[in-house]
């Protein structure tokens, strides 16, 4: 079986050199192309030496098109923007696009299907961890078993994050919502300040801390009248996601054109 070309997007970036990390030591992926924002101090470098590894070969470029020209699938932690216009160039290409990108919009979400019904094979999560989607599982069953109990979400991530709550923190609001058989975006309180009444029974609250370099810490508190249940994953370094990243894209290359999670990766049900 030939080599995967994976492409790396926001290649200067933390994730962006974690996820070279990672695909250079899975056999059966290569790193194809890297690519970072116009005006990159990285453009022009080796991608390998960016990310600390040593010469590739592959040289970080501006110009996402010609990143993708060849290569058959893209490793994408960016923004949203970046996420829709790589979806759409991967649907025009046919290939594979791992989403690890957070803060999207609905209007973001539904331009990135309309891309994997065009003919992309995206992979879009907001955490490819393991752990993480084990424990999105644990708390849908959790919810359901435990109606009336108080669901709380607490999430803290480094200094340098721009979007809140977290992409897994929403993934496990969504989680609790299943299990409730309840819709998230009209039962969520993202923020409480000031004088506000007792907490509104069926919701489900979310809070976001930010401070140091904390890779990524969610707690999901379910809090009855005698009782408390706290179901946490900490994060203590990105090569977790990264590698979840690689593992999607060896998996999804073998897949139909479709909108796809980490869950279905792993190979995990409802």
């Amino acid at each position: 079986m030939s080599q995967i070309k994976i492409a790396i997007a926001g290649a200067a970036g933390k994730m962006g050199a974690a996820n070279i990390k990672a695909v250079s030591q899975v056999p059966g992926l290569v790193i194809y192309s890297a690519f970072d924002r116009a005006g990159s101090p990285a453009v022009g470098k080796d991608a390998g030496e960016v990310a600390g590894i040593g010469p590739l070969g592959v040289a970080i470029v501006d110009d996402m098109a010609t990143a993708l020209d060849g290569a058959d699938a893209i490793i994408d932690f960016t923004v949203p923007a970046a996420s829709v216009a790589l979806a759409q160039l991967a649907a025009e290409r046919g290939i594979v696009h791992i989403i690890g990108t957070t803060g999207c919009t609905e209007a973001d979400n539904a331009a990135i299907a309309a891309s994997a019904k065009a003919g992309a094979k995206i992979v879009k999560t907001g955490n490819f961890s393991l752990g993480v989607n084990l424990l999105v599982g644990l708390v849908r069953k959790a919810a359901a078993e435990l109606p009336g109990w108080d669901v709380e979400i607490v999430e803290m991530h480094h200094n340098r994050k721009v979007d809140a709550p977290s992409g897994t923190a929403l993934m496990l609001g969504q989680a609790a919502a299943e299990g409730r058989g309840i819709d998230l975006s009209e039962h969520s309180v993202r923020s409480r300040d000031g004088h506000t009444g007792p907490r509104e029974a069926g919701t489900i609250g979310f809070a976001a801390l930010r401070g140091g370099n904390v890779v990524g810490d969610h707690t999901v508190i379910l809090a009855g009248n005698a009782e408390r249940i706290e179901l946490t994953h900490k994060a203590d370094n990105r090569a977790l996601f990264a590698d979840g990243a690689a593992r999607a894209a060896l998996w999804a290359a073998t897949q139909p054109p479709g909108l796809y999670t980490m869950a279905d990766v792993l190979g995990f049900t409802s």
